[in-house]
């Protein structure tokens, strides 16, 4: 509601003219919806005027409160673990993954540290001895760092020996687990470290071992029997020197190698058909996939070439580690401990892979963008160690360099936000920096922007105190993003406030301004937290987190915008009615001009000329600065004279050009108008100017809309095909920075060794003993699945199950030998073999606490029957057996058993009743079968083998098998079966929203409708687009896709609103609406694109692709929508307006007649002093036509309107003049 203004700013004589028209309500149900609108906004204005009063005290309890938030940042954690961030929350997944973490411990078994070697040309032959010479001098470099491999690698299957001096012999022999090429050669020998000492012979090591030989020769001196029959068990033969060398004419080529004697090179291709062995044939085979990239074969299947190697090293866990080493004496003086233990396994790979950084003009000379300097890297020396000219080069890669690339990855750059934020302030003060001091706002800008980076900084700050992760999406994306959507209503409210309507008090100028744009503020805001909202319903945490962080953060931006920067605002209001400069605030402008506000007058008796719809009163101010008092003195002369209108092409009554707000809730409701300057044409435009005089004209022209609607459809069209091009899926590749080392490896491993080691979990709360048959159809049902890598022929499967079967069928064959040869007897085994003696101590077994021997069984029963079961009284006493006596088994079969079954010593002299008495293993709750996952490619190839294996483990339940696949592809991959159901479903849900709080702040459903349309549109759109671009689906662009519907509201409704708040037909509102939105719109997606330029600054290309493209696509789309397409349907479909303006019919208005004696003139001024300025101030009065038949109308309002009347001075003159003195502030 005006107010007059206060008499210091109005000319002396001035009095309040009798009422005039204003704007009808219409009658009927739109008065509800007005009356609340009203409401609504006046609560804002006694906000606002609460406010100016207390401005001081606001602005400094709000910094104080802000900053206080701030501080949580210093409890921010930022979360890095990839299964705390991309398993589902809650979901199958998540479950099955704290039940394996509950059973096994939180930490894996081992890591793997991973070499690759690919040529430089494409498609040459690496299976030459060259090569893989190249690759054991590559694997040798890396891995000799500060500690020895031998130390800390993964070894399995350690078996327990009585004697003591063999038992430390093989703690220092026992090679490590190395999956590699070389070791079908005597080669892979070099890369096992260790060696053990005898008396009167060289140090043993892997390199001269022969353990056949050294059987013999230590025979005489211990009983090493069951030692023997271990090393047979696992086929361990001659180990490395009965190999072939790959240079025979290495001096220290053993003369057992097949080659030695022949000096011929090896057939590559041939030794390594098939795969390699580690020293034991029997438990350590790894399959060609394993090794070989790229591979070739003839017709009949054999191996002609491959164009990649790889070698894989198993290290110890933290644990395993800190455990091997309690106690020695190379750690008792470091306070040894596991975190220190896994500092150590870190250190070990950085050393080995290549991690520096060079910082740089991105990357130009091919180094790591990655990660920080650790030490001197071991991959760069195995690379320098190579040739110069070697046709060769060398991938590696390890768990550690993927956590260090998640670390970088969520690091805040820092020279990116300051340079982002130093964008925007520059932008802000540049932007509404004047001339005129009175009009400058240059220091309300870089308030703002300070204001907006303020209240970011306490929305992650609450965040952080409220528990919720940071991730990299918080830290790369968030500062940007919330950055440019709070500067947004920065700028909305600092134009609106410049721009208060004529006669409004300087104590409600806050107020008038919330009262006006409040709502357009609040609408936007509560929009965008709302998408931000519904995108948390997509289960992925680490979306999860920065959708909620997002919504916090729009949430402060908005009490900020609201309620500290409109503080911001009333202080620089008293700064410009002091006349201080803009930005040096401290410093005075004597000739800054005062506000002047010159108010039209009435004609006459109020008759109006007929066919005259514009009336334009010129008149001439003549400003003169007085130095004594520094005030400026306006002086009016009476000269005053009608101009035609000019043309306009919309004939319409547009007259504010100089619109920046893009608030239409506030309604003029008096007949005065504004004033405009007359000034030169190029002074006068801007965008508001452009928007009324050429585009608004232009597109709603009748063919032009003809023009849009078929544009729109056929991109709309074009996009629903673009959306059939939309792949799922996110790729490792996608994420680490292109042309880095890390970049090089992950593409050479997804071309060339596209495996993934899988394991199928079974749990608890069934008898495994009585459900074998079920085991075994649930393993084979596993084993049948595309993408599952087939067990070689020749070898049994690498489950616990086989091989505890096969180990009790041996053992029952050994004992039936010797039963057979007499050699063992009812009462004794002490002459039988070591496997008959074990199956001799189980086949007696009973169960039975108080009878739990029966040797009458050893004759009646099998350990194994006919149909391949073991026999169930005997599983759970025969799994101790096994565990204890084949620990080479055990380790190849990766059964990780909980409980653990208890350890048994087997002695086959002892035969008292305690020997005999062999305990049960307590009833499993956790195994695993281990497979191998190949050639997934793509996402589909992920759902594909994921829906398999979880149909198997169905159809296991259905036997009382509790299973469930566990996996990378099943923690990182499962997602996507549902992704683009959570999709739909937010995007629904969100639409549905975003109507109900359009309908509800608008109260009008028909322009709600309309703006959820054009945002369903836009979100296909931009779904098509990144079918286009190549933008896969994951759950980053779904949140982006989600949160698109609330950011586009930001294009909408300003426009919606604009339209509906106007008077006249469609056209001519659709017209209005966008003179007075356009440049705010503008400015809103110019600052949001300045938000989101320091994205593309990034080393990362994910977040140029799928955050600065897919967000800069997002508001191109939404300018053109709520600029282009949304005017065009509102003055097709739009909704009638709420408010029509009604004339009375009278002899004066239809009789034209001239205006009376000073109806728009002021007393003659005397002569003007020479000193004196002048100034051309042009007022345009915009006269409505009647209403049509038929149009709401309401009874006039009773307010007053404030218009200067003539008061002829005495002397036929009267000076006008305006003093400005500095008001008190309180």
């Amino acid at each position: 509601m005006a107010r007059p203004p206060p008499l210091q700013e109005l000319p002396p004589g001035y009095t309040p003219p009798a009422r005039a028209a204003s704007p009808q309500i219409p009658a009927g149900s739109l008065k509800s919806p007005l009356w609340l609108r009203a409401y609504f906004q006046g609560l804002l204005f006694s906000l606002g005027c609460g406010i100016q009063r207390h401005c001081g005290k606001v602005l400094f309890l709000g910094l104080l409160a802000f900053g206080a938030l701030a501080l949580g940042l210093r409890v921010a954690i930022v979360e890095t673990d990839l299964e705390q961030l991309w398993v589902e929350v809650g979901s199958r997944v998540s479950q099955e993954l704290h039940y394996t973490k509950e059973k096994l411990g939180e930490e894996a078994a081992y890591t793997s540290q991973m070499l690759i070697q690919t040529p430089r040309q494409e498609g040459e032959n690496v299976l030459t001895p060259e090569a893989l010479g190249l690759h054991l001098q590559a694997a040798l470099t890396a891995s000799k760092v500060s500690w020895d491999l031998n130390k800390i690698c993964y070894k399995s299957g350690i078996p327990l020996i009585e004697n003591g001096m063999i038992e430390r012999m093989i703690e220092k022999l026992f090679p490590c687990v190395i999956l590699t090429p070389l070791d079908c050669f005597w080669e892979g020998a070099k890369l096992q470290g260790g060696s053990a000492y005898l008396p009167g012979r060289p140090d043993i090591q892997w390199t001269n071992l022969d353990p056949e030989q050294l059987l013999e020769e230590l025979g005489p001196f211990a009983s090493l029997e069951g030692f023997r029959e271990l090393l047979d068990k696992a086929q361990v033969g001659q180990a490395y020197v009965g190999r072939p060398c790959l240079h025979p004419d290495d001096l220290h080529c053993p003369p057992s190698a097949p080659n030695h004697h022949s000096k011929q090179a090896p057939n590559v291709a041939q030794e390594l058909s098939g795969g390699c062995h580690g020293f034991s044939h029997k438990f350590m085979h790894w399959q060609e996939e394993l090794l070989l990239g790229g591979m070739a074969r003839d017709p009949q299947g054999q191996l002609l070439r491959a164009e990649a190697l790889q070698s894989t090293f198993l290290l110890m866990s933290p644990r395993q580690l800190y455990e091997h080493f309690r106690g020695d004496y190379q750690t008792h003086d470091i306070g040894w401990s596991e975190e220190q233990a896994g500092t150590v396994l870190q250190a070990w790979q950085r050393r080995f892979v290549q991690v520096s950084v060079q910082m740089g003009e991105g990357g130009a000379r091919g180094c790591s963008l990655l990660l920080p300097l650790r030490s001197t890297l071991s991959l760069q020396l195995a690379q320098e160690a190579l040739p110069q000219n070697s046709s060769q080069q060398i991938h590696a890669f390890s768990s550690t360099t993927l956590d260090d690339i998640l670390h970088a990855f969520s690091e805040v750059s820092a020279a990116r936000v300051v340079g982002g934020y130093l964008l925007m302030l520059a932008y802000a003060c540049v932007t509404m920096l004047r001339w005129d001091c009175a009009q400058s706002q240059g220091a309300v800008g870089l308030a703002g922007v300070l204001l907006v980076a303020l209240a970011v900084a306490s929305g992650l700050g609450l965040c952080a105190l409220l528990g919720i992760a940071f991730n990299a999406a918080t830290t790369q994306v968030l500062p940007f993003l919330a950055l440019g959507i709070g500067v947004d209503d920065i700028f909305l409210l600092a134009h609106a406030f410049t721009e208060a309507p004529p006669g409004t008090p300087l104590q409600e100028r806050t107020g008038e301004c919330l009262q006006r744009t409040g709502t357009s503020v609040a609408l936007t805001s509560i929009s965008h937290m709302v998408a931000f909202f519904m995108a948390a319903l997509v289960p992925i945490p680490a979306l999860r987190a920065f959708s909620l962080q997002a919504a916090i953060v729009v949430g402060c931006n908005f009490a900020a915008v609201m309620l500290v920067f409109p503080a911001v605002l009333s202080l620089d209001l008293h700064r410009r009615h002091c006349q201080r400069l803009d930005v040096l605030c401290c410093f005075s402008s004597p000739c800054s001009a005062r506000v002047i506000q010159i108010l039209p007058q009435e004609l006459g008796d109020g008759t109006v000329p007929v066919g005259i719809a514009h009336l334009t009163a010129t008149v001439q101010a003549f400003a003169h600065c007085e130095a004594g008092s520094q005030h400026v003195v306006t002086i009016l002369p009476p000269r005053a004279r009608l101009v035609p209108p000019p043309s306009d092409p919309l004939g319409s009554e547009l007259f504010s050009p100089g619109g920046s707000t893009r608030d239409l809730l506030g309604q003029e409701e008096g007949t005065r108008q504004k004033a405009t300057c007359s000034s030169l044409p190029c002074a006068r435009w801007n965008l508001a100017h452009f928007a009324r005089s050429q585009f608004a004209p232009l597109l709603l022209q009748s063919h032009s809309k003809a023009i849009v609607l078929v544009l729109f459809g056929a991109l709309l069209g074009l996009s629903l095909y673009g959306a059939t091009l939309v792949q799922d899926g996110l790729a490792l590749t996608d994420v680490v920075p292109r042309g880095t080392k890390e970049h090089a490896f992950l593409s050479a491993q997804l071309r060339y060794f596209s495996l993934y080691e899988v394991a199928l979990v079974t749990q608890g709360g069934f008898d495994y003993a009585h459900s074998q048959r079920a085991l075994f159809d649930l393993h084979q049902r596993f084993s049948s699945l595309k993408a599952v890598l087939p067990t070689p022929a020749t070898q049994a499967p690498r489950t616990w199950l086989h091989y505890y079967r096969n180990w009790l069928l041996g053992i029952q064959a050994a004992f039936d030998q010797d039963w057979a040869s007499g050699r063992i007897s009812r009462h004794s085994c002490r002459n039988g073999s070591e496997d008959g003696a074990l199956a001799y101590k189980l086949l007696i077994q009973t169960g039975d606490t108080q009878e739990p021997l029966d040797f009458s069984q050893l004759t009646t029963r099998k350990l194994v029957d006919k149909e391949g079961l073991i026999a169930p009284e005997l599983f759970y006493v025969g799994l101790t057996m096994w565990v204890s006596s084949d620990p080479l088994g055990l380790a190849a079969s990766q059964a990780n058993f909980y409980p653990p079954p208890p350890e048994w010593l087997h002695d086959k002299y002892d035969t008292t009743g305690e020997n005999l008495r062999i305990p049960a293993a307590q009833p499993l709750e956790f195994a695993q079968f281990p497979f191998l996952l190949r050639g997934l490619q793509k996402t589909a190839d992920f759902v594909e083998a994921i829906e398999g294996a979880r149909a198997a483990c169905a159809e296991a339940g259905r036997a009382g098998v509790r299973a469930y696949p566990s996996g990378s592809p099943f923690l990182f991959w499962e997602q996507y079966l549902g992704l683009r159901r959570y999709f739909l479903l937010a995007i629904c849900i969100l639409l549905v929203c975003t109507f109900l709080v359009c309908a509800l702040l608008l109260l009008n459903p028909w322009t709600a409708g309309l703006i959820v349309l054009v945002l369903a549109m836009m979100t296909v759109e931009l779904f098509g687009i990144m079918g286009f671009l190549g933008i896969k689906l994951s759950a980053i662009p779904v949140v982006i896709l989600v949160a698109s519907v609330g950011i586009g509201v930001e294009f909408t409704v300003h426009v919606a609103l604009g339209f509906l708040t106007t008077q006249g037909s469609r056209n001519l509102r659709a017209a209005h609406a966008l003179e007075r939105t356009f440049a705010p719109v503008t400015d809103g997606a110019v600052s949001t694109l300045l938000g989101l330029l320091m994205l593309a600054g990034s080393n990362f290309d994910f977040i140029i692709r799928y955050f600065f493209v897919v967000l800069t696509v997002l508001t191109l789309l939404g300018l053109l929508h709520g600029l282009v397409l949304l005017p065009v349907l509102l003055s097709i479909l739009g909704p009638p307006p709420e408010v029509v303006q009604m004339y009375k019919e009278s002899p004066e208005v239809l009789s034209p007649q001239a205006p009376r004696e000073g109806g728009l003139r002021w007393g003659l001024p005397p002569t003007l002093p020479q000193s004196f300025a002048r100034v051309t101030t042009s007022m345009t009065v915009a006269l409505h036509p009647p209403p049509l038949p038929g149009a709401y109308i309401h009874p006039a309002s009773d307010e007053p309107t404030w218009s200067p009347v003539a008061t002829p001075a005495a002397n036929g003159s009267s000076n006008l003049s305006s003093r400005g003195p500095c008001p008190a502030t309180g």
